[in-house]
């Protein structure tokens, strides 16, 4: 049964799990993933005082036994042996599981994921318990990975071990991704069940991972709850509210979901360095506000971002807006203020870029969703609304 809203309620708890040790691992020199960046969220997080409103965990590092409740035994046996020294040897598994140029072999690969993985389990089982209506991973949301395959810098997919967590306890989950690739690691997972419905606004055509047509819709019992939103370069903070709000919108009240996962990638604001979209850091939050304010369990996790010293601004400014605190735009001392020269503001601008998104196009975008979303059975269910 879905949570029943409460307009009343505002001060909601919150927990934020971060591992101190995420930040020490290195995909390689020149590789655009930086785990440094979480260091530099975190930062700015204690800077701005936000510790003090929420709860601050060291989660527990996901075990083999709990990252094979999706991924296959032989593939994370691999990830536990393989080392850079090693993994010459491993060459042909290597291969097997794609591993190499865009998902490389680091020292601590392993420990890596576990940090990750065990975030987002243990977020989930935060919402499961009752103990928290939100909870925050920034150090999660890789979303690209498989269950045999590593894929787009994502080896272990914890958004789909933890959504299987809130499975145990939630009839319905809705995941959301606002990361500018497409969400297809967890698509694929759930893809033909009509327990978790999966949402992705994404660019498509010639761009990673090369899936997410709005035609892509599910198969068997899943058939019309993967729910998929195309875009082009230089998407804008009014176009895509104008599209994610009724969407989501439509897709809460039909579905009716016990809990959501909201996946925030940062490489859909403006600047990004892989990106090619347009949002400034308030229009990417105004997502995670939209969302929040339905009042239901809720987990954020990060995802992509590729231009640091903007992700850092935008997960701080949202972990803020998930706590209903306003942050000075003027940034506080910190371990990394040279990063954020010349302005020293938390703000992540819109630039020029023309969009190629026309309203033509997402008006016939939109209504093909909206088709799509007429096939799914309303599921009865307690009112939900937004406060």
């Amino acid at each position: 049964m879905a949570a029943l809203a409460n307009s009343t309620k505002t001060n909601r708890r919150v927990s934020y799990f971060y591992d101190e040790d995420v930040g020490n691992y290195t995909y390689g020199q020149g590789h655009p993933m930086k785990p440094h960046r979480m260091r530099m969220v975190h930062d700015l997080v204690v800077n701005y005082n936000l510790f003090k409103k929420m709860e601050v965990l060291t989660p527990k590092r996901a075990t083999f036994r709990q990252m094979t409740r999706f991924h296959t035994d032989e593939y994370i046996h691999f990830l536990e042996r393989v080392t850079p020294i090693n993994v010459e040897e491993l060459s042909q598994q290597q291969t097997r599981f794609n591993v190499g140029e865009d998902c490389p072999i680091f020292e601590g690969l392993f420990e890596f994921c576990s940090i990750s993985a065990g975030g987002s389990i243990d977020a989930a089982n935060k919402l499961t318990s009752g103990e928290s209506d939100i909870a925050i991973n920034w150090s999660g949301g890789l979303h690209h990975a498989k269950r045999f395959e590593a894929s787009g810098f994502c080896y272990v997919n914890d958004i789909v071990l933890a959504i299987l967590e809130l499975l145990r306890f939630y009839q319905r989950v809705l995941y959301i991704d606002i990361d500018i690739h497409h969400g297809d690691g967890v698509e694929e997972a759930f893809y033909t069940t009509d327990r978790v419905l999966t949402c992705s606004f994404h660019k498509f055509g010639q761009f990673f991972p090369g899936t997410g047509d709005v035609s892509d819709i599910g198969i068997g019992t899943g058939k019309y709850y993967a729910v998929n939103f195309p875009l082009k370069d230089g998407m804008d903070d009014w176009n895509y509210q104008n599209v994610f709000r009724p969407v989501v919108q439509h897709i809460i009240e039909w579905y009716r979901p016990g809990a959501i996962v909201l996946q925030c990638g940062a490489d859909s604001l403006a600047g990004d360095r892989l990106g090619c979209f347009n949002l400034s850091m308030k229009g990417h939050a105004a997502c995670v506000d939209f969302v929040k304010d339905f009042n239901l369990p809720l987990m954020v996790v990060g995802g992509g971002g590729y231009t640091i010293r903007n992700v850092a601004r935008a997960w701080t400014y949202e972990t803020g807006l998930l706590l209903e605190e306003q942050l000075s735009e003027d940034l506080p001392y910190n371990n990394f203020l040279e990063y954020y020269g010349p302005n020293y503001k938390l703000d992540v601008p819109a630039n020029n870029m023309e969009n190629m998104n026309t309203p033509a196009y997402l008006a016939d975008m939109k209504a093909k969703v909206f088709e799509n979303l007429r096939n799914i059975p309303f599921a009865p269910s307690v009112q939900i609304h937004r406060e």
